[in-house]
C-alpha cells in the first residue's frame, strides 16, 4: 500500500513540475511552491541521459515524513476497520459452537432405552444384581421338593409354578445387566430379603414326605417376603420401564403365592 501511494504522489509532482516549466521558462517560476512541495521537488532527479525525472533510489527522511503524515492516518483507518470486519466475522462463527443448546439438540444426556445405564438406573442395576440370586435359590428350592417322595399333590404344582415363572425371570434380568454393561454378581457384603442360609438349605435338602412339604412352604414364604420387600423398592426407585414392569409384575404374583402358601401351610 505504501509503494503504491508512492508511485501516485511522485506522479503527480513530476506532472505540476512539468506544467510548471512550459508556463513560466527555465529557471522562471510564477508562485513561490510550499515548503512541502520544494522538499519534495528537491528530491526528484533527472536522469542525464534520458532527461526524464525518476525518484531516488533510496528514500530521504523528509520524504518519508511527507508520505507518512499524507496516507498514515488512511492506512489506520483501513487497518481499523479491518479489524472490526474481522471481529464480526469471528462473532457470528463462532455462535454455533457456544453453550446455549436448542431444543431437541441434546441427544447425548438421555437414552430411550435400559442399554444407556447410568446413575439414574443405579436402582434398576441393584435390583437386577439383588433378585438374580434370589430367585435362583427360589427355583433351587422348588426342584429340591420336586424331587422329593411323598410330597402332598397341592404343594407339587406350586413348586412346578415357581420353578417355571423365576427361571425365565433370571434370563431376562441377566440380559438386561448385559445391555447396561454391568455386572451379574451383587456387590459384596450386600444382604438380601428372605434368602434361606446353608443350614437351611441343609434342613430341606434331608426333609422327606410332609415335613419337607412344611419346610418348603414356611421357608418360600420368608422368602417370598423377601422378594415382594425388593420389588417395591425397585417400583419406588426404579426408572428403567422394563424393570419397572417386572418388579409390579413380582409383587402381584408373589403376594398371591404367599396366601396360597400359607393356606397350603394350616391344612398340612
Amino acid at each position: 500500500m505504501v509503494i503504491q501511494a508512492w508511485q501516485s504522489f511522485s506522479s503527480r509532482i513530476v506532472h505540476q513540475q512539468n506544467i510548471d516549466a512550459s508556463s513560466s521558462g527555465p529557471g522562471l517560476f510564477p508562485y513561490r511552491r510550499p515548503v512541502s512541495s520544494r522538499r519534495a521537488l528537491s528530491l526528484i532527479q533527472t536522469h542525464p541521459s534520458r532527461g526524464r525525472l525518476r525518484a531516488p533510489r533510496t528514500l530521504s527522511k523528509d520524504l518519508i515524513l511527507i508520505i507518512t503524515k499524507k496516507f498514515l492516518p488512511l492506512t489506520a483507518a483501513a487497518f481499523a476497520a479491518a479489524i472490526a470486519l474481522a471481529g464480526c466475522g469471528a462473532s457470528g462463527t463462532g455462535s454455533g459452537s457456544s453453550g446455549t443448546s436448542m431444543p431437541g439438540m441434546d441427544h447425548g444426556s438421555s437414552s430411550s432405552g435400559p442399554a444407556a445405564a447410568g446413575d439414574h438406573y443405579a436402582a434398576d442395576v441393584m435390583f437386577a444384581q439383588s433378585m438374580i440370586p434370589h430367585h435362583s435359590q427360589a427355583v433351587q428350592m422348588s426342584e429340591m421338593i420336586l424331587e422329593k417322595q411323598d410330597i402332598p399333590a397341592d404343594v407339587t404344582p406350586l413348586a412346578t409354578r415357581i420353578k417355571e415363572a423365576q427361571g425365565p425371570e433370571i434370563e431376562k434380568m441377566t440380559g438386561w445387566l448385559t445391555a447396561w454393561g454391568e455386572s451379574t454378581q451383587m456387590h459384596a457384603g450386600h444382604t438380601m430379603d428372605g434368602m434361606m442360609g446353608a443350614e437351611d438349605m441343609a434342613k430341606l435338602e434331608t426333609a422327606q414326605g410332609v415335613e419337607a412339604a412344611r419346610l418348603f412352604l414356611t421357608q418360600m414364604i420368608a422368602h417370598h417376603q423377601g422378594a415382594v420387600t425388593m420389588a417395591k423398592t425397585e417400583t419406588t426407585d426404579g426408572k428403567d420401564a422394563a424393570a419397572l414392569q417386572l418388579s409390579k409384575d413380582i409383587v402381584s404374583a408373589q403376594e398371591t403365592e404367599i396366601k396360597e402358601m400359607q393356606q397350603l401351610l394350616n391344612t398340612l
